[in-house]
């Protein structure tokens, strides 16, 4: 359609669609951004979202599986909307987060020399939504300061009995970049002082028997 336009005193037209889209003076203008221009925050590395349900009869690829990845702040928020929590997951699934192309599993190059604190949370408390969060934003902003690349990502597993959640780091003889994350993620999830955490070698935890205590190789 053909566009209309006025001619003003000046001697200059102007269209009529340019000046319909024009506010009046006091007019009110809806504050909605276009969808394409909103500006999303940029994480320094990508993340993967790994789920795995226990199934005695499937190989752990079989169990294991990628749901997605993301790269902004924003795409994490919204994953966490999208997903169930750990708490309402049933006894033998886990959640893991890792960076982007490693898997959760000591066979990974990545993680073979590497090992993981852990730490325990009963499920009387059902503190594991909180903590779970509080990891997670530990690991995707890079809480760790310079050490924050040792880390290869983390699981919370839900059990019968309390949950469990573990931080990978790729090298375990790396004593002050372990003892550093292990001491952050005390602080940040506000365990008392006296609840010491164990930091134990995928290398030890292999070569044990099945059922024998493994020694912590640093403690926080």
């Amino acid at each position: 359609m053909a566009e209309e336009t006025a001619e003003r005193q000046d001697g200059t037209q102007t269209s009529s669609t340019a000046s319909a889209a024009r506010p009046r003076e006091g007019q009110y203008m809806s504050p909605i951004v276009a969808p394409g221009s909103l500006h999303k925050r940029p994480l320094k590395h990508r993340w993967s979202l790994w789920f795995c349900r226990k199934d005695e009869h499937r190989s752990w690829e079989e169990n294991m599986m990628e749901v997605t990845s993301f790269q902004t702040l924003e795409d994490f928020w919204a994953l966490k909307q999208y997903i169930e929590p750990a708490s309402n997951l049933r006894p033998g699934c886990d959640y893991a987060l890792f960076r982007y192309g490693i898997e959760p599993s000591w066979k990974d190059s990545r993680n073979r020399d590497g090992g993981h604190w852990l730490f325990a949370v009963a499920r009387s408390q059902r503190n594991v939504d909180n903590d779970w969060l509080e990891v997670l934003l530990c690991l995707i902003t890079e809480a760790f300061g310079e050490h924050s690349g040792d880390v290869c990502g983390a699981v919370v597993q839900v059990r019968s009995k309390e949950d469990k959640i573990a931080v990978w780091t790729t090298d375990s003889s790396r004593e002050v970049a372990n003892l550093v994350i292990g001491r952050t993620l005390k602080e940040r999830l506000k365990l008392h002082p006296r609840n010491v955490i164990p930091y134990r070698s995928h290398a030890d935890i292999m070569r044990t028997e099945h059922g024998a205590e493994i020694k912590a190789k640093y403690k926080a």
